[in-house]
């Protein structure tokens, strides 16, 4: 359990150093390692439809979008969508395309009592690079970790 253990107080750490109001924040490589050790873990993908049908899907993630394509509405069911698929002790680590949804949906869900929330820093395409594209800076997929189109 060292790794785990060591992941979790790094995540921790950086969560405390940014004042963030969940458990912590985890770097793809960080959240998928943590996946792989925790049991029960879950990783909770907050993109919209349109983004897991166009830009891909991981593997096993539990897909409830955070706003609602195309009207960008926030999406009123998450919580009772998210108590539906996910026991109140796992441990959640929520993604989006580049870390800010899945900020306030970690938020949201830390406040309403799921214990463990965490953050994927980076998300699934990571930041813009110097032409505006994403998918080359930091992110899940540039980190070479599962997903499909």
């Amino acid at each position: 359990m060292g790794r785990l253990t060591d992941l979790l107080q790094l995540a921790q750490e950086r969560g405390h150093e940014l004042g963030l109001p969940y458990a912590g924040a985890l770097t793809p490589q960080e959240a998928y390692e943590v996946w792989q050790l925790a049991p029960g873990a879950k990783v909770v993908d907050v993109r919209t439809r349109a983004e897991w049908d166009w830009v891909g899907r991981i593997p096993g993630a539990i897909e409830i979008e955070w706003m609602s394509y195309p009207d960008n509405r926030p999406n009123s069911h998450f919580l009772s969508q998210l108590k539906q698929q996910v026991d109140r002790e796992a441990l959640l680590m929520f993604i989006c395309r580049s870390g800010a949804r899945s900020h306030n949906a970690a938020a949201l869900a830390s406040e309403a009592a799921q214990r463990d929330c965490y953050n994927v820093l980076e998300g699934f395409e990571g930041d813009k690079d110097a032409s505006g594209q994403r998918g080359r800076v930091g992110g899940w997929r540039h980190a070479g970790l599962p997903w499909h189109s």
